[in-house]
């Protein structure tokens, strides 16, 4: 696709200028932007991602890779004509990709005395608190000795139903793991539309400064190579948002304009106020262990006026879960409203539940999610 140099104006918004000046970026490059189908790796493209990051590293910042690619990557070697659909065929191809798509960036980076830690990463190790923090600290002591992490998820042992889905939301995740000011994600699509653009008639839109800008914005799927698509890349600028993180969508082609200025793309601006590093991880990064009805009334409670949830308002407990942890709550239609960490276990709950504060036990009277541990969906 082409460039969308020309398409930003050279006055900078907030956003750009906050990208283009931060001290430690993420920026997450695509498989499309790494890998064919006929040919696997190409390390002449991953060469000049290479050197986009070389250049931003001395200009002072320190940059995370978030790289995708490890399935792609072992497609050719494997002789598959088309990426695989099964579990076991997609974890095989990861094994093989994975070993040289670490070995493309070690040798890439070695062209700058730079050394690359390979980091693999699985949902469960942002969902699990103490998973979490040990993360942090390999990511923050590789940086502090001046390697550069290349992250990826751990497709080899990956199942469905621990996924990250896309490595754009692993980037969003990374990116408030290790608190960075700028995250960038690269791939073959040039900016964020209102539309499919190889369709035609569909406009650019360069920046998006709340939700009132993704209005009649369609978002596709990922192609041939990846899992992602335009709608990933949303899904992972609320979630960078959220982090206080503003985000760059840009063409890999366009990788030096992207890290050098932030000129090109669609930049995405940080909610102003970043919630706290617990809530975002209630919100976007601990598995929910089940989930509580709610009636109207304490819908509104803790939706509208960021309420502590009571037993009273409780409907209906599903799942088993136990006290301390993170679940869902879901008003009479069966939408989620909000997470939270729970206070009592799902057998306690199932005796509280429609039971006002005054006539329960001594032990059973503060609330089941508690406001501070609340966070709105």
């Amino acid at each position: 696709m082409s460039s969308s140099i020309t398409r930003v104006e050279t006055e900078r918004s907030d956003a750009r200028q906050a990208i283009a000046s931060a001290r430690s970026v993420v920026v997450k490059i695509g498989s499309s932007a790494l890998t064919s189908l006929e040919g696997g790796l190409d390390n002449d493209r991953l060469d000049k991602l290479a050197d986009a990051v070389e250049t931003r590293m001395r200009a002072g910042s320190d940059v995370v890779v978030v790289s995708s690619g490890a399935i792609g990557a072992g497609i050719a070697p494997l002789g598959l004509s088309s990426r695989p659909k099964d579990l076991a065929t997609k974890q095989a191809a990861a094994s093989v990709g994975q070993l040289a798509l670490a070995h493309a960036w070690g040798t890439s980076f070695a062209r700058y005395g730079r050394v690359v830690g390979q980091v693999l990463l699985s949902a469960d190790d942002f969902a699990r608190r103490e998973s979490h923090r040990n993360a942090q600290r390999t990511l923050d002591r590789l940086r502090a000795l001046h390697a550069i992490a290349v992250v990826n998820e751990n497709d080899t042992v990956a199942t469905e139903e621990i996924r990250f889905g896309d490595n754009d939301r692993l980037a969003a995740l990374v990116a408030h793991l290790v608190g960075a000011d700028a995250l960038v994600l690269l791939s073959d699509v040039d900016g964020l539309y209102d539309g499919d653009p190889r369709k035609g008639g569909a406009n650019f839109i360069p920046e998006v400064r709340g939700s009132a800008d993704l209005d009649g914005v369609i978002a596709g799927s990922g192609g041939a190579l990846g899992t992602g698509g335009m709608a990933s890349k949303l899904s992972a600028a609320r979630l960078a948002a959220d982090a206080g993180v503003p985000v760059l969508l840009a063409a890999a082609s366009d990788a030096a304009a992207a890290l050098s200025g932030a000129t090109v793309g669609t930049a995405f601006a940080a909610r102003p106020i970043r919630l706290s590093a617990r809530k975002f991880w209630v919100r976007h990064a601990a598995d929910s262990r089940g989930a509580v009805h709610l009636d109207a009334g304490a819908v509104r409670a803790v939706a509208e006026r960021r309420s502590s949830l009571l037993a009273a308002g409780i409907t209906e407990v599903r799942g088993r879960f136990y006290g301390g942890d993170v679940i869902s709550l879901m008003a009479p239609d069966g939408q989620v409203v909000a997470r939270g960490i729970v206070s009592y276990d799902s057998d306690e709950l199932e005796t509280m539940k429609g039971r006002s504060t005054t006539d329960l036990p001594e032990g059973m009277q503060r609330p089941v999610v508690h406001a501070d541990d609340l966070v709105k969906v």
